[in-house]
């Protein structure tokens, strides 16, 4: 089952004390590659994994699979590096120009094509057939991919999708089987939701921005990215028109500060407004779930695709997700691939999932981990809806042509948000921004 197309929500990261693990503290940090890469130790070939996965929860987690293959052969031995999430990838820039890169690590999925371009990672086309590449999402295996040359291997995503609370349904006459499928049945059953007390509300039925961003809310108004691989730019269209005005009516009506506010409450993860009813539905990554199933395991929820804009414009999302690469300049990109096609084979993949309850890149696996008697019922239920949304979900790469398209267009459209531009002017301007930068870089 091939998919069209994933906040970026990440969780906390990793790793471990298993036998050649490191940390990018120790003396033997990844300030310089942990290791001088692949080279010869009791005639193996060592080499150095970078990862920033360092929580209890992923850390034993990642330890365990690198374990599994080296004892699953006895030509390569991988040693584990755990560098922090805001170091990682600026010290693995500086190992590859000083020439002593890391083996092998993980990457963010949305700028491979950009790494690739400048050089940064090693093509393992060479080493990939029909069977890898069919494993994986095919908008996960495109993202990896540029210029005809595969450039990493995709190691997981997410999605994002609608949790509403059942019990809140029952109790405005709603059936809690039949989520809203538009933006209008939206509003209309945020309508029924809402308690108001006076000029404020008890509980918020709805608003587009509670778990969910702008680029959601485009993505799904125009089925696509508002900035196309070639530099096409649909900012200045009526869909994304369609969007701000929605999300603008829907603020005026709860009103900024009380959005503000509620908003700000999420910073709680042991009781956000969802957990404690004061929101009854919202848009957020579905790996929202380990949440609540920590922390509200008593709260009765469903899930349900993203609404359309209109029946039969698409329940489109979005995902991210990271990728396994070969840093430019590995002394052994033959050996680093083997480490990789294990990382994402059937096995890694449904072990992963079944661990971090993360969604995988692998289909097969993620399939299996849909059935998986390590969940309850609930996140068996999440984990089907976020496969089947697979269907729905859009990667968007950071384009060659337009590299950093985000820094230009998201402050114009905050500021349409904040009231202190209008949606006409605003997204004009970002039109127009936006495709002077895609002519700078052409």
């Amino acid at each position: 089952m091939k998919k069209i197309f994933f906040l970026v929500f990440l969780s906390t990261v990793i790793l471990g004390a298993c036998g050649g693990f490191t940390t990018g503290d120790s003396d033997s940090s990844s300030d310089s590659g942990g290791s001088e890469g692949a080279e010869a130790q009791d005639e193996k070939i060592v080499l150095d994994f970078w990862t920033f996965w360092g929580s209890e929860q992923r850390r034993p987690v990642i330890d365990q699979i690198i374990t599994d293959f080296n004892d699953s052969q006895d030509e390569i031995e991988v040693q584990h590096t755990y560098t922090p999430w805001g170091d990682i990838w600026t010290k693995n820039l500086a190992a590859i120009a000083a020439g002593d890169p890391p083996d092998v690590i993980i990457n963010d999925i949305m700028t491979v094509k950009l790494r690739a371009e400048e050089g940064q990672i090693e093509p393992i086309t060479e080493y990939v057939d029909e069977e890898v590449t069919g494993r994986f999402y095919d908008q996960m295996m495109d993202a990896a991919t540029h210029d005809d040359e595969v450039y990493a291997l995709p190691f997981n995503t997410d999605t994002q999708i609608l949790f509403y609370n059942k019990d809140l349904f029952e109790e405005a006459g709603l059936d809690p089987e039949q989520p809203p499928e538009t933006w209008e049945e939206l509003d209309e059953y945020a309508g029924q939701l809402d308690v108001q007390e006076g000029d404020t509300y008890e509980r918020i039925g709805f608003y587009p921005l509670i778990g969910a961003g702008t680029d959601v809310w485009i993505l799904n108004a125009l089925g696509e990215n508002y900035l196309q691989e070639d530099g096409e730019v649909l900012v200045d269209t009526e869909p994304v028109h369609e969007a701000f005005n929605w999300i603008l009516d829907s603020q005026e009506k709860y009103g900024q500060n009380q959005i503000t506010s509620v908003n700000s409450q999420f910073e709680n993860a042991q009781q956000d407004p969802f957990m404690a009813g004061d929101v009854a539905m919202m848009v957020q990554n579905a790996n929202y779930y380990v949440q609540l199933r920590d922390f509200a395991e008593d709260l009765n929820f469903g899930v349900a695709p993203i609404p359309e804009r209109e029946p039969g414009n698409g329940n489109t999302s979005w995902g991210g997700g990271f990728v396994a690469e070969v840093p430019m300049g590995a002394s052994n990109p033959e050996a680093s691939y083997e480490f990789i096609e294990y990382l994402t084979n059937y096995d890694a993949q449904l072990y992963w999932a079944e661990q971090n309850f993360d969604l995988v890149a692998h289909e097969e696996a993620g399939v299996s981990a849909a059935e998986s008697g390590e969940f309850t019922d609930a996140g068996r239920e999440v984990y089907t809806q976020m496969i089947e949304n697979m269907d729905n979900t859009l990667l968007t790469p950071q384009p060659v042509i337009a590299p950093d398209y985000a820094g230009t267009a998201n402050p114009i459209f905050e500021s349409i948000v904040s009231g202190n531009t209008d949606v006409e002017s605003g997204l004009e301007n970002a039109q127009s921004e936006l495709e002077q930068l895609v002519e700078d870089n052409r």
